[in-house]
């Protein structure tokens, strides 16, 4: 029952804000379409046979249809990225062709749909800054697991973050987009810190190798060992069928001491897992005011370098940890919608960079599905998250759209900046050719995204 339920909010979920990026993308053609006096001949959201549909005062016909994967906007004088020939257009209308407007107009309109999706982003950010305001935490280390790369290259309990590359990092956010920006890549990640009481600035070096490449949900801290809290050793939740609920470990357990070594925090018990793979540990643990003996087994798991290591199924309880609240005007905060905008669009751009260049795994490109699940989960989580994950799948399709690539609204851009340097514009067969090339880029491109939805799918069922 709760699978259904969950299924049911995820596709309520997903039509809802499809609907709303699609209907925001294709609204801004439309609207520079008219402002640049090009006759619109259809405004569709939704692909398929039309549900309904409607024309306007100025003869544009309006159209929802059932499938909620895009929409499009279609103007006399063009069909798909390629110019209709003059003779195609009644005469009469010709003036208000797209194709008799200039490269310069032709491509304010392509690029419109794309700058619709970055405005929604920033109005989203700065409605959400001015309502919450930003939770920051300080980049202050509670914990460093031991021979952990951070351990080994020197970091500390204590240390404060000043610094990632020598990019400025005064929250734990600011630390994790700039560590996630170097995924994929070989080198150095260059920490800056202060570590008291001496007030010692110090600079660490810690190496990387095609770093996190082929996880799908890449963790930078915990990659290297670092806590950003001192989380308590208390038990949230144990999975079924694992070794903690087999020893008879249950939520809200607190761990006192595995093999009489006393554990103060979750790091350390995650520790004493790790280091004893198949080997039973003593697990002293205090339960409804009562201390209770439990043996544990856990299971071996193996690294990507070779290391054997020990997991036993077991979640930890959330820890409040230490929150400034930043509250924000109206004009500091459209700055800092501003701001995030950027930074988000340029974190998506490097991604996809890495994606095509090999660096990353092409497991990363999530279709509907991971989409779906991701809306549904958002919206039980609140108002504020479901509307932050819109923002920044707006975003998301905004970049995706510039790309350039015939059929994408960047494919336009790019023959209309053709068409500018060399005074002509650019041959129908190429038009033609480099339209099927790119459908074939895309379609390609949604098929691997599908087959990443439907293998996740068929590993949850077999996890079952």
């Amino acid at each position: 029952m709760a699978i259904i339920f969950q299924t049911m909010v995820s596709v309520v979920a997903l039509i809802v804000v499809l609907g709303v990026l699609v209907t925001i993308h294709e609204f801004g053609h439309y609207w520079v379409a008219r402002r640049c006096k090009v006759k619109v001949l259809k405004f569709s959201i939704g692909f398929g046979r039309a549900i309904k549909s409607w024309r306007g005062k100025d003869g544009v016909e309006f159209v929802i249809a059932p499938i909620p994967l895009g929409g499009y906007v279609k103007m006399l004088g063009q069909e798909d990225t390629r110019l209709v020939q003059a003779d195609e257009v009644p005469a009469a209308q010709e003036h208000a062709s797209f194709a008799s407007k200039s490269p310069f107009q032709r491509a304010l309109i392509a690029v419109a749909g794309p700058a619709a999706n970055f405005l929604l982003a920033i109005f989203v950010f700065w409605i959400l800054i001015l309502t919450y305001g930003k939770s920051v935490t300080a980049p202050i280390i509670s914990g460093v697991e031991d021979r952990s790369a951070a351990a080994l290259a020197g970091l500390r309990e204590g240390d404060e973050i000043l610094s990632v590359d020598n990019a400025s990092t005064s929250t734990w956010q600011q630390v994790r987009m700039q560590m996630l920006s170097r995924l994929g890549e070989t080198g150095y990640l260059l920490f800056t810190v202060r570590r008291l009481p001496a007030d010692n600035v110090l600079t660490v070096r810690i190496p990387i190798s095609s770093w996190m490449a082929s996880d799908t949900e890449p963790n930078p801290l915990s990659e290297l060992g670092i806590s950003e809290s001192k989380i308590p050793p208390i038990i949230g939740e144990v999975i079924e069928g694992e070794p903690a609920e087999i020893g008879g470990l249950r939520a809200g357990d607190t761990v006192l001491s595995v093999n009489g070594v006393e554990i103060g925090s979750w790091n350390e018990w995650r520790q004493e897992i790790r280091s004893n793979p198949e080997l039973e540990i003593e697990v002293i643990v205090q339960r409804d005011d009562a201390e209770s003996l439990l043996r544990i087994l856990p299971k071996a798991n193996r690294e990507n370098g070779g290391v054997t290591y020990g997991t036993i199924g077991a979640v930890a309880q959330e820890a409040a940890q230490p929150v400034q609240k930043i509250r924000y005007g109206p004009i500091t905060a459209m700055g800092e919608a501003v701001r995030d905008t950027w930074n988000r669009s340029v974190f998506i751009l490097v991604v996809l960079k890495k994606i095509a260049f090999g660096e990353l795994t092409y497991k990363n490109i999530n279709g509907p599905g991971t989409i779906a699940k991701v809306a549904g989960e958002t919206a039980i989580l609140g108002l504020e998250v479901y509307l932050g994950f819109l923002a920044l799948l707006s975003i998301s399709l905004g970049v995706l759209n510039l790309l350039p690539i015939p059929v994408l609204d960047g494919g336009q851009i790019l023959f209309c900046l053709v068409e500018t340097v060399v005074g002509r514009p650019v041959p129908e067969k190429i038009q033609d050719w480099a339209l099927k090339l790119g459908l074939l880029m895309v379609s390609s491109i949604m098929i691997l995204a599908i087959y990443n939805d439907a293998d996740a799918f068929i590993r949850f069922l077999f996890s079952e």
